[in-house]
């Protein structure tokens, strides 16, 4: 974050106008952001580890989102990007994650990369389970595409590997390739390099794909 964003956001700070959301998914990659927050931070939490779930709604070819659950390994940290945020925006940010609920993180679960001495909520958020399939869902290629390139761009290449290894379920979830027919709406562009990237690290992971139905 440049000095001008911290000095606006400890202002807003200190108006109770900012909050703040830990991303893990897609919300790790900045392009996929569509509120005007003050910025974001590489940060780690502890108490949470990725896994692949079914749509809590019942539909004939049911898509995967990416949650989390709760991870009792000690020394587990969970990687991703703390976004600060407008209070105004936390109605449009939790319509985007309707599919998820809105759980509170304790400030002492977190390692920010950047010192900010802030006093204001922290939230995460984690896939409803509510009549959620748990098996036969897949992955959208354009859905990962996006998280992977978040990685990517904020932790480097090894982050894609770990993404992979340290997310449950991605040995039984296969990947359906939309990605030259995007069907996540907030689909981002590949280099020709970060495409091969990915599709080599899912392969030497095992990883099946589906072709489009």
């Amino acid at each position: 974050m440049s000095p001008d964003q911290l000095e606006e956001m400890f202002r807003a700070a200190a108006r109770g106008e900012v909050f703040a959301y830990f991303g893990y998914g897609s919300l790790v990659n900045r392009d996929t952001h569509r509120t005007q927050t003050y910025g974001a931070v590489r940060a780690h939490v502890r108490g949470w580890r990725r896994h692949w779930q079914g749509r809590p709604q019942r539909v004939d070819n049911p898509i995967s989102l990416l949650s989390v659950k709760a991870e009792r390994e000690a020394g587990h940290l969970l990687p991703g990007l703390l976004v600060f945020d407008r209070i105004e925006n936390l109605p449009a940010l939790d319509e985007r994650e309707f599919n998820y609920h809105r759980r509170v993180v304790d400030p002492a679960a977190l390692s920010v990369a950047t010192d900010l001495a802030l006093d204001l909520p922290v939230y995460i958020y984690e896939g409803k389970q509510e009549v959620a399939p748990d098996t036969g869902h897949a992955i959208l290629q354009s859905y990962l595409d996006a998280v992977l390139q978040g990685y990517l761009y904020e932790y480097g290449r090894e982050a894609v590997r770990s993404f992979i290894a340290d997310t449950h379920a991605f040995d039984d979830t296969p990947v359906i390739r939309d990605r030259h027919a995007p069907r996540y709406m907030r689909a981002v562009t590949l280099r020709e390099d970060e495409a091969t990237m990915f599709d080599e690290a899912l392969e030497a992971h095992g990883v099946a794909f589906r072709e489009l139905p």
